[in-house]
């Protein structure tokens, strides 16, 4: 896991190299244990590498990485967790390797194959790769958007320019910070941005999940999409019984490979039913180390189903509690690390649980992410299960008022239009269309930048097998009625995990838990109440360019906890948080 950054001049431009050692800096902690740059200035061409040394801790795994014959360069982030099997097939193809990293094996991959390489790896990686013999840098990110991947042109309109952070490209001068105003509108709505290229500045874009592109002469292509989820296969009439075997087997297989590494590798165990599952596969590869957190002065707390498992499956347990000063205390640091604008409160809570596992000397977690959105884990499922006779845009508007907090915006007309092409790629499956909406919209955006961005902030590298390209596929063609069964969701999964003894009811029927820590605390803790009432209230801030003023006086004076749909927002806890993060987030980019 690392950080990447670098850029692509057009021709007969110039660019100092000292901006590639600033980029480089501005997210060094991505990778603290080494550092490497490539710049070749007549062909306008400068690639940096922060390294977290997982694989083969040694100065062979050094990056930015040259293949033998120089003629590519590649700076990679990521782990590819079937490397060994590709390494075979690459050292009977005639490659030769001076490293045991898995950085070489992409490398020699692309030479072998080219862009094709893409549908060889499972793993989570954003990378570039500059290949001095044709001329052209080519970028790719991971199938399930892991790995985050920006770009810009660089001021001046001198060139390309790419990171692993937006905060790299703050170091270049005359790069100016401006808030994209459809960007802002959904992060008010949805709480993060659910368009696929859009980011929180404007003129700073995303590589959407399982893309790639190709610069040349500064001047980058269109994405090209090399993965597109499957569906369901009508002729598939294999049982429920089949199903799980399957999905056992790969999973075993999996997080097996998802605990490879030279460092010392843990996981993170809320007692829900995603981490429990691969906490319990990961037992029967190794003796393992389980993390959970609890939240004091909340009455959200998980620790005791979390101690259930840990005992099941005989783990070293260890237990860490987070307290709301401390949130208070790290949040502005927060905004500024998370880049984007997301408001998902488990950045911050987890960022500290990261660093407590860092500080453990835990270099590497697996997390249980992605079960939820690709195996039907929430509540929204159900919903499009709903009405089916009703006319196709009135349920879309019903599972838009859910997403958007119970408030009517104006991203109803983008949602439609995204859902109806999911729709129709789902041959007018409402479940197969909301599970693309959730795995290719709300998890690569929100939930899955959490992970990153809060783990590689303490330089911790942060696994989730569930997100495993080949565990991706399973749940893509799994139909609803395998995954949503009388009252209960993910019933594959629940299945699997009873029938082949990896957990005790008592987890594997527990009901879904999800509550926001700091909306609690946000009613319930008076210190983050009083720290957050002088942010959001800050005539500095954008509480009154937004005209939430009235609203948030109200609540905050104790007067109502939000309105009645359909006038304006009906949580106004949830709607604090947002602007609180917004307030944040602006004053430190704006400083940049």
């Amino acid at each position: 896991m690392c950080g990447i950054s670098g850029w692509f001049l057009k021709r007969g431009q110039e660019f100092d190299e000292a901006h590639a050692v600033a980029m480089a800096d501005a997210i060094s902690h991505r990778g603290p244990d080494d550092r490497g740059y490539y710049v070749s200035p007549e062909r306008g061409i400068a690639l940096s590498h922060n390294r977290l040394s997982i694989i083969d801790l040694s100065a062979a795994g050094h990056e930015p990485m040259i293949s033998d014959d120089g003629t590519h360069v590649l700076s990679y982030n990521g782990e590819l967790y079937n490397y060994l099997e590709l390494k075979q097939e690459l050292q009977a193809l005639g490659h030769n390797f001076r490293s045991r990293t898995d950085a070489e094996v992409v490398l020699n991959s692309f030479i072998q194959w080219g862009p094709a390489c893409l549908n060889r790896f499972a793993g989570m990686f954003a990378f570039a790769i500059w290949s001095a013999t044709s001329g052209k840098l080519f970028l790719a990110r991971d199938p399930l958007g892991m790995k985050p991947l920006y770009y810009t042109s660089l001021p001046g309109d001198k060139g390309f320019a790419f990171a692993s952070e937006i905060k790299a490209f703050l170091s270049l001068p005359g790069f100016a910070v401006k808030a994209n105003r459809t960007a802002l509108a959904q992060f008010l709505e949805f709480g993060y941005t659910f368009d696929e290229h859009e980011t929180s500045i404007e003129g700073v874009y995303k590589l959407p999940p399982g893309h790639s592109l190709e610069i040349i002469n500064g001047e980058p292509s269109s994405p090209r999409t090399y993965f597109a989820p499957p569906v369901p296969d009508p002729r598939d009439h294999r049982t429920a019984d089949e199903r799980e075997k399957e999905l056992y087997e790969a999973l075993s297989e999996v997080v097996g490979q998802h605990l490879v590494a030279d460092v010392p590798v843990g996981l993170l165990l809320s007692g829900g039913l995603d981490s429990s599952v691969t906490a319990a596969l990961a037992a029967r590869h190794s003796k393992i180390t389980t993390i959970s957190m609890g939240f004091a002065e909340s009455r959200i707390d998980e620790r005791s189903y979390a101690r259930i498992v840990a005992n099941h499956i005989g783990s070293d347990h260890r237990e860490v509690t987070i307290h709301p000063h401390e949130v208070s205390d790290d949040l502005e640091a927060v905004t500024w690390y998370f880049d984007d604008l997301f408001a998902d409160w488990g950045t911050v809570s987890t960022r500290l649980l990261y660093k407590k596992c860092r500080e453990q000397g835990i270099k590497v977690v697996l997390v249980g992410e992605g079960a939820d959105e690709l195996f039907g884990g929430y509540s929204i499922f159900d919903a499009a299960m709903q009405n089916s006779s009703w006319p196709t845009s009135w349920r879309l508007f019903q599972l838009y008022r859910r997403y958007a907090g119970r408030r009517y915006g104006n991203q109803f007309p983008k949602f439609r239009v995204m859902m109806k092409d999911y729709l129709q790629q789902c041959d007018g499956d409402m479940f197969g269309a909301v599970r693309l909406f959730e795995s290719r919209n709300q998890l690569p955006n929100n939930y899955v930048m959490k992970v990153d961005k809060a783990s590689m902030s303490v330089s911790v590298e942060a696994r989730a097998p569930f997100l495993d390209r080949r565990i991706a596929e399973i749940a893509y063609r799994t139909p609803s009625k395998y995954l949503l069964v009388r009252d209960s969701n993910k019933e594959l999964l629940r299945s699997m995990s009873e029938r082949f003894e990896l957990l005790p009811k008592a987890i594997t029927r527990r009901p879904k838990f999800g509550a926001s820590i700091a909306a609690s605390w946000m009613d319930e803790s008076e210190s983050f109440r009083d720290y957050a009432r002088g942010v959001i209230l800050d005539g500095n801030g954008w509480i009154d360019e937004l005209g939430l003023r009235p609203a948030m006086t109200d609540y905050f004076s104790g007067k109502r906890q939000g309105y009645t749909f359909p006038r304006a927002i009906s949580i106004f806890s949830s709607l604090a948080w947002r602007l609180l993060l917004l307030n944040l987030w602006s004053r430190r980019y704006a400083s940049a």
